[in-house]
């Protein structure tokens, strides 16, 4: 039987051990053998504060995220290996699908985040600047930067991929590295997917660990700057939260534990109304998904005591519907649980929540190609709480299994009070279109929940579900729930990463954050800053504008635009107990005005405005007032760009606008989107005659198989096709990867050396030499291609096919000769 090997400082090893054996859930076959014994953990634990922080902390946020994106993609491409191994482990597809894709689809999110929001530096700046002397030669603001250790996390069994990855994707997006521990049942699932995770070659050396059975004594070697990050029963959690090498060490602890998630339907939700039946059918999937092994599912069901019975009837007939048995077969929309020890633990549970409350549903026990005697399977089981304010067993035990309680309640406050009875939970939904009930209710039990999930007719259809955390929100509750903290987008980071306060002047905190401070130096130039591209723009770039004098005139042709008739603009006879002595110049009149001074109207890297932020006007502007501008570069943001949007980054200007007597009149924050250089020619004819002066018959080739010649005479043909001589008559790409292709043209990914064309036999040469020789294919060439630009300047509408990339525009002629010409050039080393 195949045992388990454990990646511990950069090697798979295997343990020394018997190891345990681990059984498919669903027929009760060995599967693996999990074995940690030998494992030299105070090593492991070492090699990752060294060699994997030394190397993640050093990567900047924007690349970590690049770097999630890219191991989420790999993994997705091999997903269907991971599928076959999730059935094993009792999950139906549905159940695999919450686990392995919305795994992967935690580190898409948070790839996506890093690179809307992120810095490209190892380190955050946090909040805002603060004045904290007089005259502003004194500030302070903060930095974020990884915590100097390694995080282990212990998860549970019952999502051997998304447990892993969801902890993953904030600890590696922080910079900090980790040693995962996934419980023995399913690991084999856990460690399918971190092979892959290492052999796609994206992560640094050190960043990831894998300890693939029992952890031993790993946590006696916690120390300073360590964290630890636990999902499992709450008397594990206390108990490894209290042991001495955690307590007596500043070692971060984040708990998911226990959770009596409840359900309340609102008093207007009765039979009849969509809310009734979208009640019945969010609990039934609760009860049922993973075979009710989440820590989110709904373990109390809170209803209005008039509408006990027909909960207790409609949920039984709905439960009656769910087909249990093996997750291969079609017909199951239920599984087993994740092994024999698991459902005995359940049947324990179930034993004590009989002893105060009644069993009134025991479910159908006919299994489709399963049986019990091999397979963990259990049959839900619906009990009644009839005095839930009396009977504490439902409060206190969890049976984590397809098992859940009802119970009565009276009005809004009852029901609040039950929800809190929980003593702390993940998750509380409330099912009702009575906004004064939900409003009342949420608010009440919210202190002892981590999210409230509120469905009723008017979210149905795109609710995600009482069960579901989402990356964005945060995952964790108080009290039992463990107080732990997980995702909540870029708040999940900040459990990983130190937070230092820095004070110095504007230009030290300039140079530490590279973030532009009001105060510091500017840098001016002779070059307008809207003429640098992202890469060339540095922060502190600055741009001193002329004057403009503000007249009467402006301000009411202002009036007149805008619609804006405020009295202070338009009427001096009510300005009486005002702070305006005289008729006032709009604010966004000066805003306006200034763009107007600082903008460079000449086409250059700059693509567009992108937004406004923390705007402020600080004195009025009068007529006959001359404004002034101060046009700074104060932050770079790279940006990943998707689609057919031209590769660029945002870049944050800081504008001043100061009166004749240097007075700020108005502060803000303007974000323009700026190009990147590219890295194709310019199909500039001048440039593309220099370079091919380069270009002899004897020029040699870097790679393939083509002549000087043939490849003059290759991009003459791309030409001509571009302008309709000939017209081409197929595109050999199928119908369902062209848009694909098409955006490919906007990024700057060079043409791989090795694509061969789509439209040729493998020994057919691309075509028949038609120019005398070298010399007048170059000049044939040349001629068309300013032929192509006169073209499209008569035809800027025209649209002509392409072999590969189908029917494309001048815009998209443009990009795909500059990708082009600069592949077959650097062919021949001519760039």
């Amino acid at each position: 039987m195949e045992k388990l090997k454990n990646y511990i400082y950069g090697e798979w090893v295997e343990g020394t051990g018997n190891g345990m054996p681990l059984y498919n859930a669903v027929t009760g076959e060995q599967v693996a053998v999990s074995d940690t014994e030998g494992l030299n953990f105070e090593q492991a634990l070492d090699y990752g504060r060294t060699v994997g922080y030394k190397n993640l902390s050093s990567m900047t946020f924007y690349d970590r995220g690049e770097m999630l994106k890219k191991v989420a993609l790999y993994l997705l491409e091999r997903k269907k290996k991971y599928y076959e191994l999730s059935y094993k482990t009792g999950a139906t597809h549905a159940d695999s699908w919450v686990d392995i894709e919305g795994g992967f689809g935690t580190f898409f999110t948070y790839s996506g985040l890093a690179k809307r929001m992120l810095p490209n530096t190892p380190f955050w700046v946090d909040g805002e600047t603060q004045k904290i002397s007089a005259n502003g030669t004194f500030l302070g603001t903060h930095i974020l930067t990884p915590s100097e250790g390694v995080s282990i996390q212990i998860n549970a069994y019952n999502f051997p991929v998304w447990g892993m990855l969801e902890k993953l994707s904030t600890s590696l997006l922080a910079g900090v590295p980790s040693i995962v521990k996934p419980s023995p049942y399913g690991s084999y699932l856990t460690n399918a997917v971190f092979q892959d995770m290492i052999e796609s070659g994206v992560l640094p050396e050190g960043a990831l660990q894998l300890v693939c059975g029992e952890p031993g004594n790993i946590l006696d070697y916690v120390q300073d700057g360590d964290s630890v990050l636990f999902t499992g029963s709450a008397h594990t959690g206390r108990k490894l939260k209290s042991m001495p090498s955690i307590a007596g060490n500043a070692v971060r602890f984040n708990m998911e534990a226990d959770s009596l998630n409840c359900s309340i339907l609102g008093l207007d939700a009765k039979p009849g109304t969509p809310e009734f039946d979208l009640f019945i059918k969010e609990v039934r999937t609760e009860m049922t998904t993973k075979a009710g092994q989440k820590c989110t599912a709904i373990r109390r069901i809170i209803v209005p005591e008039h509408l006990i019975g027909d909960v207790q009837n409609a949920l039984s007939k709905a439960l009656d519907q769910t087909k249990i048995g093996n997750p291969l077969s079609r017909e199951t929309r239920m599984g087993s649980l994740v092994g024999k020890q698991q459902y005995d633990e359940v049947v324990r549970k179930v034993n004590i929540l009989k002893s105060e409350t009644e069993l009134v549903y025991d479910g159908k026990h006919e299994l489709i190609d399963a049986d019990y005697d091999n397979g963990a399977f259990m049959s839900p089981k619906l009990f009644l709480n009839d005095k839930p304010f009396e009977k504490n067993i439902s409060h206190d035990v969890e049976a984590f299994g397809p098992v859940s309680t009802l119970m009565p309640y009276k009005d809004a406050e009852e029901a609040a009070a039950l929800a809190k009875r929980g003593k702390g939970s993940l998750v509380g939904s409330i099912i009702s279109h009575d906004e004064s009930f939900i409003a009342e209710t949420s608010w009440k039990m919210a202190s002892q929940h981590g999210r409230i999930f509120v469905l009723n007719r008017d979210n149905a259809k795109e609710s995600t579900g009482h069960g579901s955390p989402l990356p964005t929100l945060m995952h964790g509750g108080p009290g039992r729930a463990g107080g732990g903290e997980e995702m909540g987008g870029l708040n999940g980071l900040h459990f990983f990463l130190q937070k230092t306060a820095i004070q110095g002047s504007p230009d030290v905190l300039t140079a530490i954050t590279k973030v532009y401070q009001q105060g510091a130096e500017k840098k001016f130039s002779d070059k307008h800053p809207f003429q640098k591209y992202f890469e060339d723009v540095e922060v502190g770039d600055s741009l001193e504008t002329a004057g403009r004098t503000v007249t009467d005139a402006d301000i009411v042709n202002f009036s007149n635009v805008s619609w804006d008739h405020f009295y202070a603009h338009t009427d001096a006879t009510s300005l009486t107990g005002t702070i305006f002595d005289k008729t006032v110049a709009h604010g966004y009149f000066i805003l306006s005005a200034a763009a107007g001074l600082f903008v460079s109207g000449k086409k250059g890297p700059v693509i567009a405005n992108y937004g406004l932020e923390n705007c402020s006007f600080f004195k009025p502007v009068y007529a006959g007032d001359t404004i002034t501008v101060y046009l700074t570069a104060k932050e770079k943001i790279n940006r990943g760009v998707k689609g057919r949007n031209i590769p660029s980054g945002v870049v944050k200007w800081l504008v001043e606008v100061v009166n004749q007597r240097d007075e700020i009149v108005c502060v803000a924050t303007i974000l323009t989107l700026v190009a990147k250089h590219s890295p194709f020619i310019d199909l500039n004819v001048k440039n593309v005659q220099k370079i091919l002066g380069g270009l002899t018959e004897t020029t040699p080739l870097n790679w393939g198989k083509i002549s000087p010649q043939q490849m003059i005479e290759h991009l003459e043909h791309g030409v001509l096709v571009s302008l309709g001589e000939p017209e081409a008559d197929k595109c050999f790409t199928p119908e369902e990867q062209l848009e694909k292709w098409q955006d490919s043209l906007y990024n700057h990914r060079k043409m791989p050396k090795d694509f061969p064309a789509p439209f040729l036999a493998e020994d057919e040469t691309l075509l028949e030499l038609k120019h005398k020789n070298l010399d007048a294919a170059k000049q044939s060439f040349l001629d068309n291609l300013k032929r192509f630009s006169v073209y499209y300047k008569e035809n800027p509408q025209a649209e002509h096919m392409n072999f590969v990339f189908g029917k494309l525009n001048k815009e998209m002629w443009e990009l795909m000769h500059k990708k082009h010409f600069t592949h077959h050039f650097e062919q021949f080393g001519l760039i």
